[in-house]
């Protein structure tokens, strides 16, 4: 295996860690130590983050492959957190119109 290979291996490997990581965090997938779902939006936010923050650090050093895969992870995955965002604000009671009163 060629150096090239080996890294384009590696960062396949680094970006789907993230990935998984933040599909677990947006309760996506089960957490395999404790087995149960877990929710933590601002941690699913986190990792979303530094798969960007790669993608652009790395910007013209991709292969188109390379670019293709993170672009596709990256677009899942935002498209699933706002899913996520928005299912936790509808499950939440509103406080519109509940007043206090004294």
């Amino acid at each position: 295996m060629n150096m090239n290979n080996k890294d384009e291996l590696l960062l396949t490997q680094l970006v789907f860690m993230f990935q998984t990581a933040a599909l677990q965090q947006m309760g996506k997938l089960k957490n395999p130590v404790s087995d149960k779902i877990e929710k933590d939006l601002s941690q699913a936010q986190i990792s979303i983050d530094l798969i960007e923050m790669l993608h652009k650090k790395m910007k013209g050093n991709l292969s188109s492959e390379e670019q293709r895969m993170i672009s596709s992870v990256l677009q899942e995955l935002k498209l699933n957190y706002v899913d996520e965002v928005s299912k936790e604000s509808a499950a939440q009671p509103s406080s519109a119109g509940t007043s206090v009163q004294s």
